[in-house]
């Protein structure tokens, strides 16, 4: 999925997809602590959902910036997928064990397993079921983009254990609901990955083989060690 130009979670990876929620709305006197414990107990909930995704990084060096539209599927526990179809097409799949990461002008696919439940910190991951916000985390309120519409709340979590792939994400959600609207997130190199989500669908019965990854004939298969 957050961080990485072609995940949408940066594994990738991110992902941090946090829902609707039933309790009655909490304002924005709510405190950081409060709100994150709200975001936590309805993702508890959630046992799968899809949206669209527009995803925006610019990099902390070169400044250059890279936008990508696709489509977002994540089951609990540990199964995504991430369908990119502009500016290129590129598919990641976690079927809860490994994550495979496809981009078919490159003719390749790298395989990296899925960290355990205790290391499992970075956004994507958060998304599909793996990690804790109130856990993991240390939050504090922040500012919506600019873009967001009225009524958005956002949250900045920096994790507790330090992470290769980020050094802080933001969550922006609605106040009335708890729906997650958008997802950005730093790199040790000032780079800046941001998600906006549309059509966010929750609980739709996911089947199992969109879960499915089998290499296509004639690619090269990278294992990623670090992820081993």
């Amino acid at each position: 999925m957050v961080s990485n130009v072609k995940l949408a979670p940066p594994l990738i990876l991110v992902p941090v997809l946090l829902t609707g929620l039933a309790s009655p709305a909490r304002s924005a006197d709510a405190s950081a602590d409060e709100l994150a414990r709200g975001l936590q107990k309805k993702y508890d909930t959630i046992k799968d959902f899809s949206a669209d995704f527009v995803h925006q990084y610019q990099s902390g060096v070169l400044k250059k910036q890279r936008t990508e539209r696709g489509r977002l599927l994540v089951r609990k526990p540990g199964q995504m997928r991430w369908e990119s179809e502009a500016p290129e097409r590129s598919l990641v799949v976690s079927d809860g064990k490994n994550v495979y990461l496809y981009v078919p002008d490159d003719k390749q696919v790298t395989v990296s397993a899925v960290p355990a439940d205790d290391e499992a910190t970075t956004p994507a991951l958060f998304l599909a079921g793996k990690g804790n916000l109130t856990r993991d985390f240390t939050v504090a309120q922040a500012a919506p983009a600019a873009d967001m519409p009225a009524g958005t709340l956002a949250l900045k979590l920096v994790p507790r254990k330090p992470q290769p792939d980020y050094d802080w994400l933001v969550i922006e959600f609605e106040a009335a609901t708890y729906r997650l609207r958008g997802l950005m997130t730093s790199d040790a190199q000032g780079g800046v990955s941001s998600f906006s989500f549309t059509n966010l669908k929750e609980n739709v019965g996911l089947a199992d083989k969109e879960f499915v990854f089998k290499p296509p004939r004639g690619v090269d298969v990278v294992t990623d060690s670090r992820r081993r």
